[in-house]
């Protein structure tokens, strides 16, 4: 009987996540700089709307590259959950004050702009060279992907994580949006599409 994928990802997930866990908070804010530097290849237009988020846990902060890409004209957004199943997108502007958005993570409050983003900056727990990722279990980022989808919208996803959360393979399933590209401190890497 072959293995079930959701407890494949339950075990991916918490090895990476141990790994992740294990990098010291400095060495952590050494390679999200090193993150925020190899984004300024993300390719945007003025105007983009990019979401990116605000890092709880032992996440990279990628705040220095969300701003890198506001000057180039980025117009931001963060996710924030409505409910178990549902996150949406509010516009991060300049001077609004930041409230609790769900899951420990911090976003625009209800009087933001709720936005459609086209390149999504993706959190994750695991990722492997053929662009699959492994989320952090809740499928908030695969639900809000798909409504895009149906929207008739082709979001670009980037996931961003550290190097030491690539693992060899993550069992995708019918229902995962492979990752154009994954953003690390080692650079960013696009997938081909017929790779």
């Amino acid at each position: 009987m072959a293995p079930d994928p959701s407890e494949l990802k339950k075990a991916i997930r918490r090895d990476c996540l141990a790994r992740r866990d294990a990098l010291a908070p400095d060495l952590r804010i050494e390679k999200s700089l090193c993150i925020a530097e190899h984004g300024a290849g993300i390719a945007i237009e003025p105007g983009t709307i990019v979401s990116g988020f605000w890092p709880i846990r032992s996440e990279a902060d990628i705040r220095p590259l969300m701003f890198a890409l506001r000057e180039r004209g980025a117009r931001l957004c963060l996710p924030v959950v409505m409910d178990r199943e549902t996150i949406i997108f509010r516009e991060l502007v300049r001077g609004a004050p930041m409230v609790d958005t769900g899951f420990g993570t911090a976003g625009p409050g209800e009087e933001a702009e709720i936005l459609d983003p086209q390149l999504l900056l993706v959190p994750l727990s695991a990722f492997d060279a053929a662009g699959n990722r492994i989320g952090y279990g809740a499928g908030h980022y695969d639900r809000a992907i798909a409504r895009l989808i149906a929207k008739g919208m082709t979001p670009q996803l980037i996931g961003i994580a550290f190097a030491c959360q690539e693992v060899e393979a993550v069992p995708a399933e019918p229902h995962d949006v492979p990752l154009a590209a994954v953003l690390t401190e080692e650079g960013l890497r696009g997938f081909a599409d017929d790779a």
